[in-house]
């Protein structure tokens, strides 16, 4: 495995931005499309790969998507937004739409317990664009990001949803509790 991450474009307007974070920590990255992601993969066989933000919904018909194949190669897969929820669709979870889109400043609170989320405070702001929403993650995932107030999920019967993963663009610009 060479040190490097694949960055899996489906759209997104933060590809360019993501994979510069990621080279910022001073790790290879590449972005590539959905279309063809799996075989580049598969021959450079990076140390992680990336499942970035797009304009669709996970479980419409036509969507971008990419072969469940990807799970079964033993390489960590980070879903942020749209590839969290994707994720989540395509291993079992329930995505769907919120009743109120989701967009601006929005409080989230993290389990600073995770290695995810070793840097971060347990309560920071982010800015969220969201039409969907990951109702229920897949068999095996944990819910580490919990999300309260002004979301969709308030709507439900929680005062606090627990959410999987990435659900969330991190902007440099406008996170207020980075550590690093």
């Amino acid at each position: 495995m060479s040190e490097s991450v694949i960055v899996v474009d489906f759209g997104g307007q933060y590809n360019q931005l993501i994979a510069r974070r990621v080279r910022e920590c001073h790790v290879y990255s590449e972005i590539v499309p959905y279309t063809k992601a799996l075989d580049v993969i598969k021959a450079k066989r990076p140390r992680g790969i990336i499942f970035t933000g797009g304009p669709n919904s996970a479980y419409e018909d036509g969507a971008p998507a990419i072969s469940t194949e990807v799970f079964d190669l033993g390489i960590p897969v980070l879903g942020i937004c749209y590839g969290a929820q994707l994720m989540m669709h395509l291993l079992g979870g329930h995505v769907c739409k919120a009743p109120v889109r989701e967009y601006g400043k929005t409080e989230v609170f993290v389990d600073p317990a995770s290695k995810l989320f070793a840097d971060i405070s347990s309560s920071t702001v982010c800015w969220m664009s969201h039409t969907d929403y990951i109702e229920s993650v897949a068999p095996g995932f944990e819910e580490l990001l919990y999300i309260r107030e002004d979301t969709p999920e308030s709507s439900y019967p929680n005062d606090i949803r627990k959410y999987m993963k990435q659900q969330r663009e991190r902007r440099a610009s406008h996170e207020s509790s980075r550590t690093n």
